[in-house]
């Protein structure tokens, strides 16, 4: 036996983004509409009429061409990914995680041929990442529900949406098995319960069908991630992930009934994995299911297609810990404040050993390789004489790395780990650019006036340093 005692040579250091947050371009090429693209900037909210998102939502603001939608303009990486691409090559980037945009490859999500100005688009850019001396990671659905087709079908909860989603899922796999090794199906698929609109294609509702529909959507996920794994086994080189925002939570005090609530709560996040790495339903979800009325309408061969086609990789992001106590519920919203964390602007608590409970209590539970694919600091940056010293975010990455090898001590398997995001881009959350997460800053501002131009943070010379030593040498200069 030997231990590890530090990162492996092969260690894959990266960034992630996401098509629907960076590649603007959205009525360009054939591409079709996504509900994401209907995203308003979180300060225009107030006032509006609708206030959930479900079909009248739907159907008022996908002809809106008046209104500020921060999500159909991103950052222009459909125009700039080559240049874009060159500034992560500088700083030595050994993977790049991106999405593929559905309704780019069909524009309705369900066209009967692909459109091939978007299906070229994706072989250029998969291409340009690979000649930058980049591993493509790709997640097949990140926010990028085509509008139409769930508006046909009433997204994920419908088995129509699901055939469509494997078919185009089947045919990225099958065009890109040669460019693509980690294929990511769902991006974070517990973080549904809180985005059910953008990643279900769920109206919003406080009807007492919404559960049901939930965890009838979730299945659906669920059998598509193993659906894809038997497809991909044709393509050996192909490892498939699923993935997880971490959500794990602290007990508030020691006293049992908190201790518990965490438990609990945490349990209720594991559950998508439970599946997706141990093949079945646990047992304590079939409980729940049981005591609130939620009959699943699973067909014959979906429990053993789950057991026969387990996932390769677990992705995760992590961003914070939470804190629960006996007041609270099992949703996921139902907190209560860690009086010894701090928190950023956006009320989200800053808790680098979070990061090493968490890959522990994964890695323990599920002794499959994980692959760290969000992790980053939300700010706001300001630009002096041309610079951006954004010392926060270096202490912020360094503290957590520094984590994650802790972890790595342990014997946790870790294949790589992608920051949060290279450039900025549009927030998923709030919809604005002002939430900035990049190493390099991108000089739009939440309604998108601005130059464009790319300007390298502080923080991006401290990462390459960081990649250059294979996260050997994290001091700030």
């Amino acid at each position: 036996m030997k231990n590890q005692h530090g990162f492996p040579s092969n260690f894959l250091w990266g960034g992630a983004m996401a098509a629907s947050q960076c590649e603007g371009a959205w009525d360009q090429d054939g591409k079709g509409m996504i509900l994401a693209e209907i995203d308003h900037n979180s300060g225009d909210y107030q006032g509006l009429a609708f206030p959930l998102r479900d079909q009248a939502y739907l159907e008022h603001f996908k002809n809106d061409k008046e209104t500020d939608f921060p999500k159909r303009r991103g950052i222009d990486f459909y125009h700039t990914y080559r240049e874009d691409l060159a500034l992560l090559k500088e700083a030595g980037f050994r993977c790049f995680r991106t999405s593929i945009d559905w309704a780019r490859i069909f524009p309705h999500g369900d066209d009967e041929q692909p459109n091939m100005l978007g299906v070229t688009f994706y072989d250029d850019l998969l291409a340009e990442i690979r000649a930058k001396g980049m591993e493509p990671v790709i997640t097949i659905s990140h926010y990028e529900l085509p509008a139409d087709l769930v508006e046909r079908t009433g997204g994920w909860k419908s088995r129509e949406f699901n055939e469509a989603f494997i078919r185009f899922a089947q045919f990225a796999i099958e065009r890109w098995h040669d460019q693509v090794r980690y294929w990511v199906v769902i991006n974070q698929i517990n973080l549904a319960e809180l985005l059910p609109f953008e990643t279900l294609g769920l109206w919003e509702s406080e009807g007492q069908n919404f559960w049901q529909e939930y965890y009838q959507a979730i299945h659906h996920q669920l059998v598509a991630c193993a659906r894809v794994k038997q497809f991909a086994k044709a393509y050996p080189d192909c490892k498939i992930g699923t993935m997880n925002a971490d959500m794990s939570a602290y007990p508030k005090t020691p006293h049992p009934d908190d201790v518990i609530a965490a438990m609990k709560h945490n349990r209720m996040n594991y559950f998508y994995t439970d599946v997706a790495f141990r093949g079945h339903y646990p047992g304590y979800m079939l409980r729940y299911f049981e005591e609130n009325e939620i009959h699943l309408d699973i067909r014959e061969g979906e429990l053993q297609l789950l057991d026969e086609n387990r996932m390769d990789f677990f992705g995760i992001s992590y961003y914070f810990t939470l804190c629960k106590d006996h007041t609270c519920t099992l949703r996921q919203e139902s907190t209560v404040d860690n009086p010894y964390l701090e928190k950023t602007k956006w009320g989200w608590a800053i808790d680098p050993k979070g990061f090493y409970y968490c890959l522990s209590q994964y890695y323990d539970r599920y002794e499959i390789p994980i692959f760290v694919l969000e992790n980053g600091l939300g700010c706001h940056d300001t630009v002096e004489n041309g610079e951006i010293h954004d010392d926060y975010r270096i202490h912020y990455l360094k503290e957590h790395i520094r984590e994650m090898k802790n972890a790595v001590l342990d014997g946790v398997e870790i294949l790589g780990y992608c920051m949060w995001s290279p450039l900025d881009i549009v927030s998923a959350s709030s919809s604005q650019m002002s939430k900035r997460d990049g190493l390099i800053y991108v000089d739009l501002d939440d309604r998108g006036a601005g130059s464009g131009r790319r300007i390298k943070k502080d923080s991006f010379d401290w990462y390459r340093q960081v990649i250059a030593s294979n996260g050997e040498n994290l001091e700030e200069e």
